[in-house]
């Protein structure tokens, strides 16, 4: 194997994860070349998700002002061979360079918005409530949560494994190529949801039809601990 360069190092952490079945002729326009649409026992999933990032650090280098912030992307999941991955069709940050760099780099789908997060753990009652929130006045949006139960690493073949063990990213780019990259972390302890779900106006960054599937009851949800996270330099795929 080549040696790998390793483009970011981070912390994600209380991942936030609402997943919804889906119509698969709605993804097919963002499939990237070289990869193909993943599902679970037939069922294509689209996944909302957020999280912290926590001290960051780019090209091994930490950036002022840039080590602690929120993320909100919405994702599906590919193959290619036997990798399995995943494509963002947007990605979201509170930090115009974090964005940019991204844009850059990866090609991938980074936009700025003015985001907040709240956790709260009531720990007598074994509950965690979470919530994350993006964009201002009528095109705000929030993800919440309400969990239940203790935390578990998902079982083999689960369909909570196959949305939170694809271990490499897919975007297309603006030739019409596609770049693979590795993302490395160990599995997720994960804790169910009792209540979960959507709201505000999402069409205003994801487009109707996308917008549609998100306003539904999620088909799950869970909470992720989250964990250490390497992001390698990517490679073009032919």
């Amino acid at each position: 194997m080549k040696d790998q360069k390793i483009f970011l190092t981070a912390e994600w952490k209380d991942i936030l994860m609402l997943n919804y079945a889906i119509d698969p002729r709605l993804l097919e326009p963002f499939v990237p070349r070289g990869t193909e649409l993943d599902d679970f026992d037939g069922v294509t999933y689209l996944s909302l998700v957020g999280f912290k990032f926590k001290r960051t650090c780019l090209l091994g280098l930490p950036v002022p002002l840039h080590q602690c912030f929120e993320e909100v992307n919405v994702r599906f999941y590919v193959r290619r061979a036997s990798k399995r991955g995943v494509v963002f069709i947007r990605e979201l940050v509170p930090k115009h360079a974090v964005a940019a760099v991204a844009r850059i780099v990866f090609n991938e789908k980074y936009s700025y918005a003015p985001m907040s997060h709240r956790v709260e753990a009531r720990a007598k009652e074994n509950v965690v409530e979470a919530e994350y929130s993006w964009g201002s006045g009528r095109d705000r949006s929030m993800m919440r949560i309400e969990t239940e139960g203790k935390s578990y690493i998902a079982p083999e073949g689960s369909a909570t494994q196959f949305i939170t063990e694809h271990y490499w990213g897919y975007a297309a780019q603006r030739d019409g190529g596609c770049l693979e990259y590795e993302v490395r972390h160990p599995q997720w302890n994960v804790t169910n949801a009792k209540e979960a779900g959507c709201s505000g106006n999402a069409a205003a960054f994801y487009g109707s039809d996308i917008a549609e599937c998100l306003m539904r009851n999620p088909d799950s949800a869970f909470l992720a601990e989250g964990s250490q996270v390497t992001v390698f330099r990517g490679t073009r795929i032919s």
